[in-house]
């Protein structure tokens, strides 16, 4: 799943480089927003995304960063779904931490994102309610 792209788009892992553009484009900013610093995210944070052109359509990141793992977080513009995107980046982000020794955790917000993750081979555990403050 980790390799199978269309045709024009390239998964790159978030370097020093697309560490800015996901600060700069809308909807990709929490990729990297939870961590200090650049080089904070680049030390301990853990991310891949999917470029087409010179624009980020998808990615997944590190939300937060444990000990043992990371919190994963994804996105996508809406106009880019239905493409196999998520699974590819997804799983590159995955295989990438399972590499490192690194737990990746799945917080699905919603049926979308446990369906991807079941794909992804996560077992659904539990439901639960959480409260926003504001």
């Amino acid at each position: 799943m980790a390799k199978t792209l269309l045709e024009g788009y390239e998964i790159r892992k978030i370097d020093s480089d697309i560490y800015d553009l996901c600060l700069a484009t809308s909807g990709f900013e929490d990729f990297v927003s939870s961590f200090d610093s650049k080089e904070m995210y680049l030390t301990l944070g853990r991310g891949f995304v999917v470029m087409k052109g010179e624009r980020i359509v998808y990615g997944a990141s590190s939300y937060s960063r444990y000990r043992e793992g990371i919190e994963i977080e994804v996105n996508t513009l809406k106009e880019e779904r239905h493409k196999g995107l998520a699974g590819a980046v997804c799983a590159a982000l995955i295989l990438s931490c399972l590499d490192e020794g690194l737990y990746p955790r799945w917080d699905a917000a919603n049926l979308m994102s446990v369906r991807l993750a079941e794909k992804l081979g996560y077992e659904f555990s539990h439901e639960y309610i959480w409260l926003l403050f504001c």
